[in-house]
């Protein structure tokens, strides 16, 4: 674990603040870091680059990280897991909600690898959209709102559903229901999916972020769509103390 100095904190969207810290990590795009704050505890978070995380505010561990402010210390270690690969020349990046930084990292670092990037990206309303400078590195935004309050009204599935046939390679991360959506479209084919499950450890000890037979944070969090037909994504999840609860 490495005790890093923030360099710059701002707010990105409603409830979003995003981290730049003074450690250029080596990695890639879809693995994650565990953060540590004393007293508060761990929790992991995707890379949105080398020396970045976009965190929203939903617990008591971001409630004390988003106290933090440019000079301050944040305690890390990873990267960890598998990240994306780069497959298809036409792809797609859906996005909802906060599942924008490993998407991000992708267009970023792998922009040459593509000849046309599309994201499409979804959230409640037009004030929840952690968009940083993805226009710098994508050809097209298509966003989509609950609200109508922004692009289309509606999901970023619906997008998906409609233009499938234009994508090679679907790169998704977001809530868990619409990734399974993004599946059932694809038909698990061509699909690369960032997970999430509660995490303690993030290096394949704890058990606690089991999905089927994998472990999240060392078999993921990034899994071809055909490993997870068997699984329990989009059905239901584990709470902390190991309980199964519906989404």
């Amino acid at each position: 674990m490495k005790r890093v100095e923030l360099v710059e904190v701002w707010e990105e969207a409603s409830g979003i603040k995003a981290f730049r810290f003074n450690e250029m990590l080596n990695f890639k795009p879809g693995q994650f870091i565990m953060a540590w704050l004393p007293g508060i505890g761990e929790k992991p978070f995707s890379l949105a680059d080398n020396d970045l995380i976009v965190v929203k505010n939903v617990g008591p561990f971001t409630s004390r990280l988003f106290e933090l402010k440019e000079g301050d210390y944040l305690w890390i270690r990873g990267p960890y897991g598998r990240g994306f690969e780069p497959k298809g020349k036409h792809i797609a990046l859906v996005a909802g909600g906060i599942g924008i930084p490993p998407l991000y990292a992708l267009a970023k670092h792998y922009r040459e690898d593509f000849e046309k990037i599309t994201l499409i990206y979804g959230a409640r309303s037009k004030d929840e959209f952690a968009t940083l400078d993805v226009e710098k590195y994508v050809d097209e935004i298509v966003f989509t709102t609950d609200d109508g309050s922004l692009g289309i009204k509606g999901f970023p599935t619906d997008v998906l559903a409609e233009r499938k046939d234009e994508f090679e390679q679907v790169y998704t991360c977001g809530p868990e229901i619409m990734m399974a959506k993004v599946l059932e479209i694809m038909d698990f084919k061509n699909v690369q999916v960032s997970a999430e499950r509660y995490m303690k450890c993030g290096i394949g000890v704890c058990g606690s972020c089991a999905l089927g037979k994998y472990l999240v944070c060392k078999d993921g969090p990034v899994f071809y769509g055909e490993e997870l037909k068997e699984t329990e994504l989009g059905k239901f999840k584990r709470l902390p103390d190991g309980r199964i609860t519906t989404f």
